[in-house]
């Protein structure tokens, strides 16, 4: 049964120009825009999906918003990975339910939610960030859309200088060198472990291939992300003016044994 919004919850609006905001329920909120204010009583007890109005008779429709809609959104300290990467990153890193992963880079936490809705409550998110503004702020992006409960662990440190964790699944990396990170990864990880890297230039992938080469990670593979968005109106149908391109590369590697 779909649940009725309540006071605490965070509610996308939408207006008839597609402009979105984020609120919270309050007792006796509102939220005040050029076109008009809308009472937060209006949506307190009513099903997502409903279209009210406001003071001035604008059109405004309430959902929940999805982690993408809310990362895109949300306060930030550091610039996100965009939910078109996000996506991938889970595909290519084989994110799994149970999972222990060592996140480094965290920022505002964009990435640290995808993986912690992925990995579940049986695995667990150790999160590296260099400052700690960052790392409280990615922390409240955290708790702000997932709630306070989650398997993660968020310390103010410097992965380049090594990683304390073991045993890890997944070592996820989004900083400028990550290649400095390899020697340290290969002690970190399982055998099979999966490293993946996010990184802007193409110049930083090789020199990350480079050092890649000369370590125990294999079946290595880098590549970008481009998403084109079509526009669909009765007749006219063609690709929209603007696409998303590139935004960074993905670089993806799994810890291999000795050869027999």
């Amino acid at each position: 049964m779909p649940r009725l919004f309540a006071i605490g919850d965070r509610v996308l609006l939408v207006d008839a120009k597609s402009r979105r905001h984020i609120i919270t329920l309050e007792q006796g909120g509102a939220f005040h825009s050029h076109t008009g204010v809308l009472d937060h009583a209006l949506l307190i007890g009513n099903d997502e999906g409903i279209t009210v109005r406001t003071t001035q008779g604008a059109r405004i429709v309430a959902v929940r918003p999805t982690l993408s809609e809310y990362i895109l959104k949300m306060p930030r300290g550091a610039q996100v990975i965009y939910p078109k990467d996000l996506g991938p990153i889970l595909m290519l890193g084989d994110i799994f339910t149970g999972a222990r992963i060592l996140e480094s880079g965290v920022g505002s936490g964009a990435l640290t939610m995808t993986l912690l809705r992925a990995i579940g409550p049986t695995g667990h998110v150790f999160g590296y960030e260099l400052r700690d503004d960052f790392a409280d702020r990615a922390q409240r992006n955290v708790e702000g859309f997932l709630g306070p409960d989650m398997p993660l662990t968020v310390e103010v440190r410097d992965v380049y200088d090594g990683i304390e964790e073991t045993d890890l699944d997944r070592v996820v990396l989004d900083l400028p060198e990550p290649w400095r990170v390899i020697k340290h990864a290969e002690s970190a990880l399982r055998p099979g472990g999966i490293l993946l890297s996010y990184l802007p230039t193409i110049g930083q992938v090789s020199r990350l291939r480079e050092e890649i080469a000369e370590s125990s990670f294999g079946m290595v593979e880098s590549l970008e992300v481009l998403q084109r968005t079509w526009h669909v109106e009765g007749q006219s149908v063609r690709p929209d003016h603007r696409m998303v391109a590139h935004t960074g590369f993905l670089t993806y590697a799994r810890l291999l044994g000795p050869t027999e």
